[in-house]
């Protein structure tokens, strides 16, 4: 089995997306995309719900942009990764490396090598619920949305020992990274 990691930008209040769903609040600068970009970097596998995935998906088709090297890094790096996609109303994909799978399976994902990134709150909550969550890594955005969607589940516990963590003086932003105890 490999490590499977639930990493994702977030509110102070602790919201991946506020009220009305949106997280432009949290869009990062040149320094820590490319610290996102360096802690994604050996990312094998990434996985999605529906949503998650249709969001992300546009990285695959972002045109390259002289002037946003960070952001021609990152689309690079996620078209090297697989994707898998667990969804019951996605009949089709669009990008490469990607294949939809129609329930989140516990065997499949503990079967997968290396590093494991799995995205968004709704399926990282399946996950955790279940234990498979090794790494958690945050990036703190200075801004309180007031509610919306939560980077954790409520009625689940999960001991955590940090082990890395820096701040960002330019956007304010602070990145921890733990590992369950």
């Amino acid at each position: 089995m490999g490590t499977l990691i639930y990493g994702a930008l977030m509110s102070l209040d602790g919201y991946t997306g506020d009220a009305g769903g949106n997280f432009d609040w949290a869009a990062p600068d040149a320094e820590v995309h490319a610290f996102v970009n360096d802690l994604e970097r050996d990312t094998g596998t990434y996985l999605y719900g529906r949503r998650m995935y249709e969001v992300m998906s546009a990285w695959d088709t972002m045109p390259s942009d002289p002037d946003e090297p960070v952001m021609d890094d990152f689309a690079r790096l996620w078209r090297a990764a697989d994707k898998i996609v667990f969804s019951t109303t996605l009949a089709s994909v669009s990008t490469a490396r990607t294949r939809i799978e129609p329930a989140f399976d516990v065997d499949l994902v503990r079967a997968l090598p290396g590093r494991v990134s799995i995205g968004g709150p709704t399926l990282a909550s399946a996950a955790l619920r279940l234990g498979l969550v090794d790494e958690f890594y945050t990036l703190v955005f200075p801004v309180s949305v007031g509610g919306g969607i939560p980077f954790m589940p409520t009625g689940v516990r999960v001991d955590l020992r940090l082990v890395e963590s820096r701040s960002f003086a330019g956007s304010g932003v602070v990145y921890s990274r733990y590992v369950r105890r």
